[in-house]
């Protein structure tokens, strides 16, 4: 068995503790200073506290805190050198955490799909365990990026959900405003992002040659499609990702 902690039981790391709980081979520890925090995630973990001495003691240390707490964390626990420790923490950079732990130290961009089991997510490190791989499959799937492109996968999967279940929303009250119930048309635009993420993922087809699959001549999806390559949507969506990055750049103290 692989044991796991958590410090930092906020909505990712209760996430990755809800999805690891569904997978075999983990002994799951939440720590956090609040206790409805930990009565959250209770029932998906052996054991809840709010010593992060204890949390210390796991194979792997995931830190899920805020980007200003981080360091006064690292103050309390003591790593070495055969533990994993993993940051979940926006903009803070593995130069940063190296000097503060013997642990080996691997940045993490998870998202909230962990649990699910569908996550997406972006790691970086001077080298990826093995055990951190196992984990992250376990929970979804990962891209191993260069540490400089942390802050644009921020963006992209970590900030990502939230643009994504913008989208969905307005498809949805797109479908009840011309009269399906709310439930239904929840249903129905949830479904189809799925559908087609699930189609990108599978498929080595371009996205505009997923598009054009859709699309039939004089049919109701070209006049659909025709109203989005004349707005500025994909603009929109772009300076979105795009404000996300550089407040991962700003965190990191990079505002270049």
């Amino acid at each position: 068995m692989i044991h796991v902690s958590v410090i930092g039981c906020g909505n990712m790391g209760g996430a990755l503790l809800e999805g690891l709980s569904k997978a075999d081979g983990y002994t799951l520890t939440a720590c956090d200073l609040d206790p409805d925090a930990r009565e959250a995630v209770a029932e998906f973990v052996d054991e809840t506290t709010d010593d992060t001495g204890v949390a210390a003691a796991a194979d792997v240390v995931v830190l899920a805190v805020k980007p200003d707490i981080v360091d006064v964390v690292l103050e309390e626990i003591d790593l070495s050198p055969e533990q994993t420790l993993v940051s979940i923490a926006a903009g803070v950079r593995t130069d940063r955490l190296e000097p503060q732990t013997e642990a080996s130290v691997v940045r993490v961009m998870p998202n909230l799909a962990a649990a699910t089991q569908n996550m997406a997510a972006a790691v970086t490190g001077e080298e990826i365990p093995a055990v951190v791989e196992e984990l992250l499959d376990d929970v979804g799937e990962f891209v191993a990026v260069d540490e400089s492109q942390m802050d644009i996968a921020t963006a992209v999967n970590g900030s990502g959900p939230a643009f994504v279940f913008y989208l969905l929303g307005a498809m949805q009250d797109a479908g009840v405003e011309r009269g399906l119930e709310p439930e239904e048309a929840r249903t129905l635009a949830a479904q189809t992002f799925k559908g087609a993420a699930e189609t990108v993922l599978r498929s080595e087809r371009s996205i505009d040659d997923l598009i054009d699959a859709v699309c039939s001549p004089n049919g109701t999806t070209i006049e659909g499609m025709e109203v989005l390559w004349d707005s500025t949507a994909d603009e929109a969506v772009t300076d979105a990702v795009l404000a996300a990055e550089r407040r991962s750049r700003e965190l990191a103290g990079d505002d270049e």
